[in-house]
């Protein structure tokens, strides 16, 4: 339980945040006059600023709240995992195609990932696939209000679904009308804190390495001779190496075909600074991935996972550390930054989707009908109904979230990877040929999209696997099979294809 003192600090910092957001959010809603601007922004940011923004929308309340318990549950294999194998194939996979896909989401004036699909292969019905597929992302939006839910809720002493109900009612109102101008400025300062919460977190359990590293291994060794491998065959997730790196490798390169991610580049408005986006951007996302790491002082502080008695959920385990590890000050600070973690990507999250639901969804399927256009006809404007579907995704927000908070499948994160690695698994090899590729037939990513798909989810619910059967199943395996098939059924489409074009060719040529 937390402290009288930490629950009236928590709720003065919380009140100040709260305000100077609501500026924030004023002044960029009186620079957000269309869906573009909303979408990427109409404002000349910073590179550094964006840089921060990206790392802040990447590593989210996932990475600092709920992936911690990973860590806490399965030791060293999970740290292997999540804050080495992914990140580095992550960050690979960013370098490579985010200049590729800035210059062509220039040419073709792309807002969201669905237009991106639907200008680069000439298929309005392929954008529409994407849009729709799109809507797996609010699996990602449960988890991170899960995890401020949780944070919250220990450290005011606030029941879960008041909690709840508040973040989503803040969050997304003020997202109804800031947008990517908002949103760039408000991510900024939410990594800025994450950063320096990050070495805060890191430096916690410096008393553990007081015998150096081995004596540290030892004390983890004590509670669990599994927690010190670099694999862990009592777990769930990070059984073998084939979980631990072949899977996170393959999941870490396409993570970043995700909207918030891999549009974020589009803001920038001069070629030159992607350089030194890349690099602030790089450079945060490997401080903030190793915050998992505090999940192991956190075993060593709760050795049999238990506090008074009771059993911690894994989803609670870093929320219930920092309020009994930190003095009060300390621990507001913590405790700001894990939600600056949660709001980073949050936002993201609402901006794309709900401007994917908008322009690729509504108005393509209503146009006129419903969308006033520029001749006035139309029920309602794009941004009123922007806002509109905003509310509706809150809607849906605080239903999952709460059926996660009272009954999670181990974790919320297993109920979110399973919905977002289908999407970017889905998304893969159409960003990788389309940005690469000069010139492809819409066979190509549409066979790899719709494989990916029917992979994932019939190996994830199929149980076709030793890692997807029982109760727990791991959806990194699920995608990771999904991603392969993609890439080979892409790979043989485009061999069937050519040869039937160059034959083609030869019949049509005369003989002499």
């Amino acid at each position: 339980m937390a402290s009288n003192e930490l629950i009236i600090a928590t709720w003065i910092l919380i009140s100040l945040y709260a305000a100077v957001v609501l500026v924030l959010t004023i002044r960029a809603a009186r620079r957000t006059g269309s869906m573009a601007d909303y979408a990427v922004g109409s404002t000349h940011f910073s590179p550094v600023a964006v840089g921060l923004s990206l790392a802040a929308s990447m590593t989210s309340a996932a990475t600092f709240i709920i992936n911690p318990g990973f860590i806490a549950l399965y030791g060293l294999s999970g740290f292997l995992s999540l804050a080495v194998v992914l990140p580095a194939a992550a960050m690979l996979s960013l370098y490579v195609l985010t200049k590729r896909f800035r210059s062509q989401g220039q040419v073709v004036r792309a807002l969201t990932m669905a237009q991106w699909m639907g200008s680069r292969y000439g298929s309005q019905g392929y954008a529409m696939f994407f849009a729709f597929l799109s809507l797996l992302l609010l699996t990602f939006i449960v988890l991170i209000c899960v995890g401020l839910t949780t944070i919250l809720s220990k450290s005011l002493n606030v029941a879960p679904l008041y909690v709840l109900i508040g973040i989503v009612v803040f969050v997304f109102g003020y997202m109804m009308f800031g947008g990517a101008n908002a949103m760039v400025y408000t991510n900024t300062i939410q990594a800025v804190l994450m950063l320096v919460v990050s070495f805060v977190l890191l430096g916690s359990g410096y008393e553990h390495f007081s015998q150096g590293v081995q004596g540290f291994v030892a004390k983890l060794a004590a509670i669990d001779t599994n927690l010190v491998g670099w694999t862990n065959p009592q777990s769930l997730l990070f059984r073998d190496y084939f979980e631990v790196i072949f899977c996170q490798i393959v999941v870490g390169v396409a993570i970043v075909c995700q909207p918030h991610i891999i549009t974020k580049s589009l803001i920038l408005k001069e070629e030159q600074e992607v350089n030194r986006y890349l690099l602030t951007g790089m450079s945060a996302q490997v401080i903030f991935f190793f915050v998992v790491f505090v999940g192991l002082y956190a075993r060593l502080q709760f050795p049999d996972l238990t506090l008074g008695g009771q059993a911690l959920k894994m989803d609670e385990i870093m929320s219930t550390y920092v309020v009994a590890r930190f003095p009060v000050y300390i621990g507001l600070v913590v405790v700001l930054g894990l939600i600056f973690a949660g709001l980073s990507t949050l936002e993201g999250l609402i901006q794309s989707l709900s401007t994917t639901i908008t322009a690729d969804i509504l108005k393509p399927l209503f146009g006129n009908r419903l969308i006033r256009d520029e001749a006035g006809r139309g029920l309602i404007a794009e941004m009123v109904l922007n806002r509109l579907v905003i509310v509706l995704l809150g809607v849906a927000a605080v239903w999952l979230s709460y059926e996660q908070i009272l009954a999670p499948n181990l974790s919320v994160g297993i109920f979110a990877q399973n919905g977002v690695y289908a999407y970017f698994s889905a998304a893969f090899v159409p960003v990788l040929v389309g940005i690469f590729a000069k010139h492809i037939t819409l066979a190509v990513p549409v066979s790899a999209s719709i494989t990916a798909v029917v992979v994932h989810f019939s190996v994830y619910y199929g149980g076709l696997t030793p890692y997807t059967q029982g109760a727990v199943r791991n959806p990194g395996v699920a995608s990771a099979l999904a991603i392969v098939a993609s890439v080979v059924v892409a790979w043989t489409v485009w061999l069937v294809v050519r040869k039937r074009q160059a034959s083609r060719v030869l019949s049509q040529t005369p003989v002499l």
